[in-house]
């Protein structure tokens, strides 16, 4: 059995579990979940975020070349494996629209993206910044349409159709979304995107602007729109309910085909790069690791907090401080004997590492006598246990660093072990 997924009209028979994946994939012949493409939007959905101001310099650091080093070239997501990048659109100020051009001659290997409002004008401006596509929005629910821009449904599909045969004469990729898609009336919606369709955009897409749809909200949309178009669907989340990285999950299941990303973006911010890179990896690893530089996730997202002067949250996936760090006894000595037992994801395949940490009151002897050994220090199993409940006893009093707990494992080895010493 095999049908069509909407990739570049590409047929794959139903899928089942990768054999590197723990976990049963939906095994349906729509699903994308294993060929998916992202479009990285922190130059575009990002600097809405209310403390960036990404220059320049900022902007080609993430993007292209260093220009302190050309020759060193950090080429940042492109180097990561995106599959396009969006920017800001050319109209919002002359600045954005000579970043435009900048990023565009870097000769990335990525397309670049700009987003415009559905008029000729701005069509117009982003063709001639040399972008390789142009991602059309406009509002469509009844709120957006009565408060916002004012427009019909007839007059939005009168417009986006002329403005998609202007930017195809000009050898473009299109894409058109509607904005607040989730609010929208499904019949209108629906015509409006079988419009566009039969115009030939390379993408369509669906936008939850206020983060409000759910994971099945979303797979009934997207599902229904995969019978409709042809074209491959775009997909764009926000997360201010929680729910963009299962929101983008269950539109690839669907039959959705590039997924809208940010690092650290505005307001609650649309689906995550790293949060989504975690999901999909655990999803379908084969093609993430195969297709994804994971290492370099860590200093893509330190970048961006830099340039927005805030942290990374503490237990953001795969990158926070926290996020392999193991405190707890009974989780400790599991992860010492097989960290797959408390880890969904190898911290190894991020160019991280995992830490046991033994300086708290929940400490377990079995992470101590980890410790002992990185230590090449030698206590029996009885020394471990004794030591830990002195590691215990101070911990009930205070906080404790590595060092204190260092220092405590020494003294008891030279007073215990050695006899040189009293404790």
């Amino acid at each position: 059995m095999s049908a069509t997924n909407g990739t570049n009209g590409q047929q794959h028979p139903v899928r089942s579990r990768s054999a590197s994946s723990p976990y049963q994939s939906v095994q349906d012949y729509l699903s994308n979940v294993a060929n998916f493409k992202i479009i990285e939007s922190t130059l575009r959905e990002g600097e809405q975020f209310a403390n960036a101001f990404f220059d320049t310099e900022t902007k080609v650091k993430m993007y292209g070349l260093n220009p302190d080093c050309a020759e060193k070239s950090a080429k940042a997501l492109d180097s990561f494996g995106v599959d396009f990048i969006e920017l800001t659109s050319p109209v919002a100020s002359e600045q954005s629209f000579k970043d435009c051009r900048t990023i565009c001659s870097l000769g990335l290997k990525a397309k670049i993206l700009t987003h415009v409002r559905l008029n000729m004008e701005d069509a117009k401006a982003a063709v001639a910044t040399g972008v390789d596509g142009v991602d059309l929005v406009i509002g469509t629910s009844s709120f957006l349409r009565e408060f916002s821009h004012g427009k019909s449904m007839t007059y939005v599909q009168k417009t986006a159709l002329e403005v998609i045969e202007y930017l195809k004469g000009e050898g473009v990729q299109v894409r058109f979304s509607s904005e607040d898609s989730f609010r929208s009336d499904l019949v209108d919606l629906l015509s409006l995107y079988k419009a566009v369709d039969t115009a030939g955009v390379q993408r369509v897409g669906i936008a939850d602007t206020v983060g409000g749809a759910t994971p099945r909200m979303v797979y009934d949309l997207v599902r229904t729109l995969r019978g409709v178009v042809q074209c491959d669907i775009e997909t764009h989340f926000h997360d201010d309910t929680g729910c963009a990285v299962a929101n983008a999950h269950a539109a690839l299941e669907a039959g959705a085909t590039h997924v809208d990303t940010s690092m650290l973006g505005e307001r609650n911010g649309i689906t995550p790069l790293g949060a989504f890179i975690a999901r999909m990896v655990v999803t379908a690893p084969d093609y993430v690791k195969s297709k994804y530089n994971l290492k370099e996730l860590k200093a893509l997202e330190t970048l961006v907090a830099d340039a927005v002067q805030i942290n990374i949250p503490f237990n953001n996936p795969v990158t926070g401080f926290c996020a392999f760090t193991h405190k707890a006894g009974i989780h400790a000595k599991a992860i010492l004997n097989n960290p797959s037992t408390y880890e969904i994801i190898n911290p190894e395949d991020f160019g991280l590492s995992r830490y046991v940490s033994i300086s708290s009151r929940i400490t377990g002897w079995n992470a101590v006598k980890s410790r002992v050994d990185q230590l090449g220090l030698k206590m029996s199993d009885e020394q471990v246990k004794e030591v830990t409940a002195k590691i215990k006893q101070l911990a009930d009093i205070r906080p404790l660093a590595i060092d204190d707990t260092d220092s405590i494992l020494r003294s008891f080895h030279a007073e215990q072990v050695e006899g040189c010493g009293s404790y």
